[in-house]
């Protein structure tokens, strides 16, 4: 069963703790505001990335990343979108399993018409005193089981 993990809105910023929680993992998806090329280098050392570049996401380094991406794993179809108020498709009728975002700075879990929204929160500098997380998505044929980690942090 792979596992996926899901981060956003790094900011340029990689905490030792989102390393430590994505080791292991099978595949990245990065829902946007990267921030700086080198975090996309330095996840790559974990497993491979697939990302897409955030609202922050400027500067000529970051034209490489698309604004949207799809993914899949395990026969299940992954759709990337920074903010998922830009989602310009239906998901349900794209035959889309699992819409990832960011954007917001909050972990939301939510299936809607059989869609999983999966938004892992900002694993960057701390905003608004809300959590630093991330998720990490078990994907089988039989399911999907998502986790958000609380990375603590200041």
């Amino acid at each position: 069963m792979p596992k996926i993990g899901i981060i956003s809105d790094t900011h340029g910023l990689l905490r030792p703790e989102a390393e430590q929680c994505l080791a292991g993992v099978d595949h990245i998806l990065h829902a946007g505001d990267i921030g700086r090329p080198e975090i996309i280098d330095r996840l790559a050392l974990i497993a491979p990335v697939t990302a897409i570049r955030g609202n922050i996401d400027t500067s000529a380094w970051a034209k490489v990343y698309p604004e949207t991406a799809s993914v899949q794993f395990e026969g299940r179809t992954f759709f990337l979108v920074h903010d998922v108020h830009d989602l310009t498709i239906n998901p349900v009728e794209a035959g889309i399993d699992v819409v990832i975002s960011g954007h917001s700075h909050r972990a939301r879990v939510e299936t809607i018409g059989g869609v999983l929204y999966l938004n892992p929160g900002s694993a960057g500098p701390r905003r608004f005193k809300l959590p630093i997380t991330l998720a990490t998505l078990d994907v089988s044929s039989g399911g999907l089981s998502p986790v958000i980690h609380d990375l603590g942090g200041g």
